[in-house]
């Protein structure tokens, strides 16, 4: 799929269909509302388009339990990425993670343990005590490990997030929103997918115990990939599964359920929703060009504009033949431009309503011109 924009001078453009190539028009599909679930937060999300499919009270913050972890293991695979920590590593239990209480996956101080055991033991069986352990070995203590959530956290658009510990232990200000858990779940699938399997396993055993994971989902639903639950009587029971189906990833967070089961079945729920209601396209390709702006200051005068990366996005079933995109140029474009620098804006509707919002760059370096170069690209643009 290409679309070519023919030179003009700089202004608003507007596209006024979409063209796509190998999609056929489908049967338009009505869009029921979204199952309505027991969970007091809840959010659908599409990790490849970063869109959001349904949400229910996606920004209030609250008590997240167990699924504070998913931010302890974050920053351990941020280690295990950096080098400084390794999986076949030996670490030693300190007290502290000994006596951590709660979920366990039983450490003790003298018994040898590993990262990869650890990371097992904390997203499997939910272990405080391997979370504890993790971060002493990843910051040296949990106080400096906190504050590197809370740092990480902010890096990440997660607006409405603070934690007080590593592994979810209720405090009146450890409190995290749906949507900050999704953005979460989207960035660990997409930095590291090589420790993905980990969310996965069906048992864990260290010490001689045996336990199996605490997501319900990952027996029941073969395309369920993971990824971390939660209980406390403070937050409810808390789910942020993760599937698979046919090569599209999508993620589901439910917190504040009644029971196991019912933050299981919310989740699930909310996947096939997902699944049977919308379908998500590639609209445009990384260095496509949408458009070739003539400025005459520029040398080149045609500047060719287009996205810095893959444009996905998810829309409801049968709709992708009807989405409408519209493109807009920056007034008074600065020269010299760098390559990849923003230039205007390209949104993306359906039904009015508008979908996805993407920066539009310069896709090669573009210089300023000078006195005749620009006298010669004004006697080029009137002759042709």
């Amino acid at each position: 799929m290409q679309l070519f924009f023919p030179p003009r001078a700089l202004g608003a453009l507007l596209l006024t269909a979409l063209s796509v190539t190998n999609v056929l028009a489908e049967p338009f599909t009505v869009l029921p509302d979204a199952p309505n679930v027991d969970a007091r937060h809840y959010v659908l999300m599409d990790p490849v388009s970063g869109q959001i499919l349904a949400a229910r009270e996606a920004d209030t913050p609250t008590p997240p339990a167990s699924i504070t972890k998913l931010m302890t293991s974050y920053l351990t695979f941020q280690a295990l990425t950096r080098g400084s920590l390794k999986l076949d590593q030996q670490v030693s239990v300190s007290v502290a993670a000994w006596k951590a209480g709660g979920s366990t996956m039983f450490l003790q101080p003298n018994l040898p343990v590993t990262v990869e055991q650890m990371i097992s033991g904390m997203v499997v069986v939910s272990g405080n005590d391997a979370a504890v352990a993790l971060a002493e070995a990843v910051a040296g203590n949990t106080d400096s490990f906190v504050q590197m959530m809370n740092a990480t956290a902010r890096q990440l658009g997660m607006t409405e997030s603070h934690f007080d510990n590593v592994n979810g232990l209720p405090t009146p200000t450890h409190l995290v929103s749906a949507r900050d858990i999704a953005v979460l779940t989207e960035d660990i699938m997409r930095q590291f997918p090589q420790y993905l399997h980990y969310f996965g396993e069906h048992t864990f055993t260290y010490n001689n115990v045996t336990q199996q994971n605490w997501n319900p989902l990952v027996f029941s639903d073969p395309s369920v990939t993971g990824m971390k639950t939660g209980h406390t009587d403070e937050a409810g029971y808390c789910l942020d599964a993760t599937a698979v189906r046919n090569g599209r990833p999508l993620i589901a967070v439910v917190l504040g359920s009644a029971t196991r089961n019912a933050s299981a079945e919310a989740a699930e729920a909310l996947l096939n929703y997902g699944y049977r209601f919308f379908e998500t396209h590639r609209a445009y390709r990384a260095g496509q060009i949408l458009s070739v702006v003539q400025n005459n200051q520029a040398s080149p005068a045609k500047i060719q504009v287009g996205v810095a990366r893959d444009v996905w996005v998810t829309v409801p079933a049968g709709r992708y033949s009807s989405l409408k995109p519209s493109l807009s140029m920056s007034a008074g474009m600065s020269l010299p431009l760098k390559q990849g620098q923003t230039v205007g804006r390209l949104i993306l509707s359906n039904d009015n309503q508008q979908i996805i919002e993407i920066p539009l760059v310069a896709l090669t370096p573009i210089a300023q011109a000078g006195w005749f170069g620009h006298w010669w690209n004004v006697i080029k643009a009137r002759i042709l």
